[in-house]
C-alpha cells in the first residue's frame, strides 16, 4: 500500500510511536509499503518550529531529512494538480495544510494516515492511528 501521513502522525511516528496501534505500525514497517511525507507537512513543521509551537531536538532542516531517511519516507512535492484539486474539495476542513494533504492523497491514489476524524469525511481512503 501507499501511505501519506498527516503532519502530526509523521511527528508521532518519530517520537511517540505508542500513539499508533500495533497493526498500523507493522503495516507501515512492511518494506512493501510506500510511505510519503508531503512538502505541505514539511512547511507546517517549519512554520510551527519557527514560531515556537513545535519543539524539536534539532532544527527542521536537519531533523526532517534525517528522520525521513531513517524511517524510509519519500518526499511528496506539491504539484499544480494537487493545489488545483483543493478547489473542488467540500469545506469539511478549514486547515489549508490538511486540505492539500487530502488533495494529494486523492490525486496520487494514496491512503491518508491521520488522527483527525474530520479528514475521514472526504472521499479519500484513510487509516486512523488509533
Amino acid at each position: 500500500m501507499k501511505f501519506l501521513l498527516d503532519t502530526h502522525c509523521w511527528l508521532w511516528l518519530q517520537a511517540e510511536r505508542k500513539r499508533f496501534n500495533a497493526e498500523l505500525l507493522e503495516t507501515l514497517a512492511d518494506p512493501a509499503s510506500e510511505r510519503y511525507l508531503s512538502a505541505a507537512s514539511v512547511c507546517e513543521i517549519a512554520i510551527k518550529y519557527a514560531v515556537g509551537k513545535l519543539p524539536l531536538p534539532e532544527p527542521p532542516a536537519i531533523y526532517v531529512p534525517e528522520r525521513m531517511r531513517l524511517s524510509r519516507f519519500e518526499g511528496l512535492a506539491i504539484m499544480q494538480t494537487h493545489v488545483l484539486a483543493v478547489a473542488v474539495l467540500p469545506p469539511h476542513h478549514r486547515d489549508p495544510f490538511d486540505r492539500v494533504l487530502v488533495a494529494q492523497a486523492r490525486v496520487e491514489g494514496l491512503t491518508l494516515v491521520t488522527a483527525d476524524a474530520m479528514l475521514e469525511r472526504y472521499d479519500v481512503p484513510t487509516v486512523r492511528v488509533r
